[in-house]
């Protein structure tokens, strides 16, 4: 686990140095994408799936952001040369998803089978949760009461995206 997720980590440098000095603003777009779902595939390796979760619908929602202004507006960097590679980039884009695309399906099968665990703290969530919580739903008891600043501050990045989502998207309002 730890040679993938130091691979992964490579390739999410790669990608982050990339999209800094891209030319084409999509390409640098793309590059950031990639860097955000290779750390979905490094949460689903560290056997993290809620941080993974929430990962994934930041960084889709900023990705079609970024991408409809980026199509929206022009695409290359102004006094930048045109790409002359564009072949070689295609391929290894390629080639880097498909790595990501065998890590990721190499994480997904080391996460435990749906209803068991492996780690030391699922038997005390599980046997007395309902008891000390009060709760009927054993889901929330261990939500909102063993795990409520993970839970809070999950919905503040979420609350967070979906601010900066309507403050990129707003209208000006009509005078």
């Amino acid at each position: 686990m730890e040679l993938a997720i130091s691979i992964i980590t490579g390739l999410m440098i790669i990608g982050a140095l990339y999209a800094i000095h891209a030319k084409d603003l999509l390409s640098s777009v793309i590059a950031c994408g990639i860097v955000g779902y290779s750390l979905v595939i490094c949460f689903l390796l560290l056997k993290a799936p809620d941080l993974a979760i929430v990962q994934i619908v930041v960084d889709t929602i900023t990705l079609i952001i970024m991408v409809a202004v980026v199509l929206d507006s022009s695409r290359e960097e102004l006094y930048s040369k045109p790409d002359t590679q564009g072949f070689i980039t295609t391929v290894t884009t390629v080639l880097l998803i498909m790595i990501l695309l065998y890590f990721f399906i190499v994480s997904i099968q080391s996460l435990d089978v749906l209803g068991t665990s492996s780690l030391r703290m699922a038997k005390h969530y599980i046997e007395g949760a309902a008891q000390k919580t009060g709760s009927a739903n054993l889901v929330t008891g261990v939500v909102f009461d063993f795990r409520g600043y993970d839970t809070m501050g999950e919905a503040v990045v979420l609350v967070t995206a979906v601010l900066g989502v309507l403050t990129i998207l707003r209208l000006k309002g009509k005078k």
